[in-house]
């Protein structure tokens, strides 16, 4: 069963780091681009960094510099490192992936920066 998890969400104060960590059963992450998306409250979901399957990353502009996007095989996980957090980063984060045509998602991880 393919299946996404993803952990690392919390409390941070602004300017201060988080790391996501999105792990795959079912399948393995490295044959597949993945993604990293954020949804905040009463907005649409947005996406905020793509790894791509040969290795090249698509991070979005407001999020260069401070977003790092990487995978690790041995743990079959693609991580999303996040620095400099400032409030409007405050969201539920998800990971995807698009495989045949279906995509899917993990269940997100709220990520919350107040002082």
């Amino acid at each position: 069963q393919l299946q996404l998890v993803e952990s690392g969400g919390g409390v941070v104060q602004p300017g201060g780091s988080l790391k996501l960590s999105c792990e795959a059963s079912g399948f393995s992450l490295d044959d597949y681009s993945i993604g990293w998306f954020r949804q905040a409250p009463g907005k649409e979901r947005a996406a905020v960094s793509c790894l791509h399957k040969g290795g090249s990353t698509f991070t979005a502009r407001s999020k260069k510099g401070r977003f790092t996007i990487s995978r690790d095989n041995d743990k079959n996980t693609v991580d999303l490192e996040m620095n400099s957090l400032k409030p409007e980063d405050t969201a539920v984060y998800y990971c995807s992936v698009l495989i045949r045509s279906n995509r899917y998602w993990g269940q997100g991880t709220q990520v919350t920066v107040s002082s």
